[in-house]
């Protein structure tokens, strides 16, 4: 997490795991507070936690964004990130999205 005097003022999340070719990493909600704009802390969080998954032995970082936000996209391919080619699907886990999915042979 970043500081600014003793207050907290942005937290970034790494998870690694273990996959059959290897070890992958994923960067999740970088955020940081609204009095930590323009001090490069979005930047020095996700290049700290690029620093850790190499460590790690990561063989890739993924990290997800939404389109509408530029500014943070725009540091993520600074910061040598590239978007991909695909879509992250969700299933809502909520009571009875269980329900809606398919049986085998539907």
């Amino acid at each position: 997490m970043a500081r600014d005097g003793g207050e907290i003022v942005g937290t970034p999340t790494l998870s690694l795991f273990p996959a059959l070719t290897g070890v992958r990493a994923r960067i999740e909600d970088v955020v940081g507070d609204v009095s930590a704009r323009g001090k490069a802390v979005a930047a020095t969080l996700t290049q700290r936690a690029l620093d850790l998954a190499r460590k790690a032995g990561a063989r890739t970082v993924d990290l997800t964004s939404r389109p509408d936000r530029e500014a943070a996209n725009r540091l993520y391919e600074r910061l040598g990130l590239r978007a991909r080619g695909s879509r992250v699907y969700r299933f809502p886990m909520e009571q009875g999205a269980a329900a809606a999915l398919p049986r085998h042979g539907d």
